[in-house]
């Protein structure tokens, strides 16, 4: 037998037989190919841990939450509630970290997940929770830096108790970055800087879950994230829409919705004048409302499916 046939050989063996270790991307493949490890089994590592998990938060409670701090909140932290392995330490989520962090580790030992973070694996879940292991290692005062794919691992349903509540608290200011003698380099003050100006008004709602009201410069918007299943839940909107009952109120537009990790997103223009306050009462009716149409089992009339055909029409997908 060649070398080129005794390597493809140990090759197969070794894929067929065993788990392949991770070495350097430039490295010799482990398995015996000849070829760098980038383009042999990390290839195939690659490959499968970047499979796209379409609900990433599915399993943890007020999943719903979670997808807007990831989506569409800009400024906000949750402390979390880790599994028993973890509950020595303190773990707060933030919409995102100064320098766009994964995580990072305060001097006092508290534990900062960035949630508006690039993806690496095509699992959210996966890489955040990824982005904990690390940080719990680091000494106090570090950050987690952007890395490697993470392959395969814990998720954010292992790391934390996946029934403990979010409870989210929203900031009109990035000045939670500050705290705990966080290290003012040149670098964070002027992302603070740029951060602090650009950031949207932004508030959840008090009535109903994982709705936030946001103040733009001609008008408010609400975003609001439902648990529904899409078909059920385009159905029900259709049947809403149909009735012209889709709105909250005088001035208020249904403008459409998007998906984002599973889950739809619809959003309403608003008055300028209309605060987060003023919209609590029209969000509950609405959500009367959907709750009845979700109800109805009977198939969509010719003018609700055409209703329907204008939502899809109107839909985009972030994730």
């Amino acid at each position: 037998m060649g070398k080129k046939a005794r390597r493809a050989a140990a090759a197969r063996d070794v894929h067929t037989t065993a788990e392949v270790p991770v070495v350097g991307p430039r490295e010799p493949c482990p398995c015996g190919s000849g070829k760098r490890y980038k383009v042999c089994h990390g290839k195939e590592r690659t490959r499968s841990s970047q499979a796209l998990v379409h609900r990433p938060f599915e399993g943890l409670a007020n999943e719903c939450d979670w997808v807007a701090l990831r989506e569409i909140v800009p400024a906000a932290t949750a402390k979390l509630t880790p599994a028993p392995e973890y509950a020595e330490h303190e773990i707060v989520a933030a919409t995102i970290l100064p320098m766009a962090w994964p995580a990072l580790r305060r001097q006092n030992g508290v534990v900062m997940l960035g949630l508006q973070t690039r993806s690496n694996s095509g699992d959210v879940s996966r890489d955040i929770a990824d982005a904990l292991v690390k940080a719990v290692a680091l000494e106090p005062g570090s950050p987690v830096e952007p890395g490697e794919l993470p392959g395969p691992g814990p998720r954010l349903q292992d790391v934390l108790d996946p029934k403990a509540p979010l409870q989210v608290i929203v900031h009109e200011r990035f000045d939670f970055w500050l705290e705990d003698d966080v290290q003012m380099t040149p670098e964070i003050s002027a992302a603070l800087e740029r951060a602090n100006a650009a950031i949207v008004p932004t508030a959840r709602l008090a009535s109903v879950e994982a709705a936030y009201w946001c103040q733009a410069r001609e008008r408010n918007h609400l975003r609001w994230v439902l648990p529904h299943p899409e078909n059920e839940l385009l159905d029900a909107l259709a049947r809403l829409h149909a009735a012209g009952a889709l709105g909250l109120g005088e001035g208020t537009r249904f403008v459409g919705s998007f998906r984002a990790h599973g889950l739809v997103v619809p959003v309403w223009d608003l008055p300028s004048g209309m605060s987060v306050e003023d919209v609590e009462e029209p969000a509950q009716e609405f959500e009367r409302r959907l709750g009845e149409a979700l109800a109805v089992d009977k198939p969509l009339t010719a003018e609700e499916r055409r209703a329907r055909n204008g939502l899809l029409s109107r839909q985009l997908t972030l994730r």
